[in-house]
């Protein structure tokens, strides 16, 4: 691979490019693209239950760039949310990477070619289409009814916390447009990363997700978990609500054990863990989440932890599965209909150095032509009420659907 800097960069068609057919990353700070043929695939059999072999291959690339290159070569993927199922790391023919240091173009060759793609790209300005199909798993009164049964475990105390999530798969009358779903999400949900990326199955999975899984910077890592949401109604104060969020018992107590594990899981691997005394608030368009800054330092260089490693140990986290983790997934299992797939499973890149970015991959539409399907879940404590956390699904499914469809759930 070959690495330089350039300039007067058309962001737009290059956000277009990434979305609609190459693998997309763009955060508030930050924009990683991949376009070109995929050069290659690196397999994770076992899932993130064993990242060794994927991170024998990964190394293999770190010689292509000199040590003092400003970025290494790339790996994009979206894994599943079952820990234990194959997922594949992928690295593009051309890689552009915008951030703090600067621009730089990966490709494996020095020539102009890689502006070719960027010619002749359709606007990204699809506009929301007309459901011709919408059908929810489980439907709400299921939802709730699941609710009720984790609750009751939860008060026998069978598990801390547990995460359950619902569906909605449907069809609009043309083929929806990644790269014009990825703008409005960007438009609207401007504190988020928004990604889009290819799935094995020929699926792209495009989404908003306002949570850093982690990010590691050489022998440093940094989390954002987030729990505890209330809904934004529109046109009005979101101070009211954030007050209230912050005084909630109930909302308090899940992010509590979520951010008690994290913290526990990284100590174990890091010689300081720093985690901010209270939660704050992470204010999105329709919902408010509290978050935690945690903050990880102090690991040897020689043998400070892999971005794959990372994910081994930390997914899923409760945000997304539950307490104690095996129990949680049990009941995850009993009590929803369907398997996740890629929803609440890791998005994100990792270089042949070991630094990563991985984000939960959530407040996301799976696309394929005019089909599409979206998934939210809530976390469940022995306070919940089922409707309460129906009713949270149905906003975070609203917000998601807001820009895919015209009807509104």
């Amino acid at each position: 691979m070959k690495i330089r800097a350039i300039d007067d960069l058309p962001l737009r068609a290059l956000r277009t490019l990434g979305a609609r057919r190459g693998w997309l990353l763009s955060a508030p700070d930050s924009l990683r693209v991949g376009f070109g043929r995929c050069v290659a695939r690196i397999e994770l059999p076992s899932g993130v239950n064993d990242v060794a072999s994927a991170r024998r291959e990964l190394d293999a690339w770190s010689g292509d760039l000199p040590d003092h290159a400003p970025v290494a070569v790339t790996a994009f993927a979206s894994l599943p949310f079952d820990r234990s199922a194959p997922g594949v790391l992928e690295i593009p023919e051309f890689v552009i990477v915008a951030d703090s240091s600067g621009t730089w173009l990966m490709s494996e060759s020095e020539d102009e070619s890689w502006r070719a793609h960027l010619e002749d790209l359709d606007d990204a300005d699809q506009e929301v289409q007309l459901a011709t199909e919408m059908i929810y798993r489980p439907s709400g009164e299921s939802y709730a009814h699941s609710v009720a049964v984790a609750v009751e475990r939860l008060r026998r105390k069978e598990v801390s916390k547990v995460v359950l999530a619902r569906s909605v798969s449907g069809a609009t009358s043309a083929p929806i447009d990644p790269a014009s779903l990825a703008q409005r999400l960007r438009v609207r949900e401007p504190n988020c990363t928004i990604y889009a990326l290819p799935l094995p199955d020929g699926r792209r999975y495009v989404g908003a997700s306002p949570e850093l899984l982690v990010r590691r910077l050489g022998t440093s890592a940094l989390c954002h978990p987030l729990a505890g949401t209330i809904a934004l109604p529109p046109h009005v104060d979101p101070q009211d609500y954030h007050a209230w969020l912050l005084g909630s018992s109930k909302n308090l107590h899940e992010h509590a054990l979520l951010a008690d594990e994290v913290v526990a899981t990284l100590a174990d691997h890091y010689d300081q863990v720093e985690a901010d005394p209270t939660p704050s608030i992470v204010t999105l368009r329709t919902v408010a989440h509290l978050g935690t800054w945690i903050r990880a330092t102090g690991a040897p260089e020689e043998s400070a932890p892999h971005g794959l490693e990372l994910l081994t140990w930390l997914h899923p986290t409760a945000a997304v599965g539950g307490l104690p983790r095996a129990e949680a997934y049990r009941t995850i299992r009993e009590l929803e209909p369907l398997d996740r797939g890629h929803y609440a499973g890791p998005v994100g890149w990792v270089d042949a150095r070991g630094d990563a970015e991985w984000w939960i991959g959530i407040r996301g539409v799976l696309v394929d032509g005019p089909r599409f399907e979206a998934w939210a879940g809530a976390g469940i404590v022995p306070e919940s009420d089922p409707t309460s956390e129906r009713e949270e699904t149905r906003d975070k499914l609203a917000s998601v659907l807001s820009s895919v469809v015209v009807d509104r759930i």
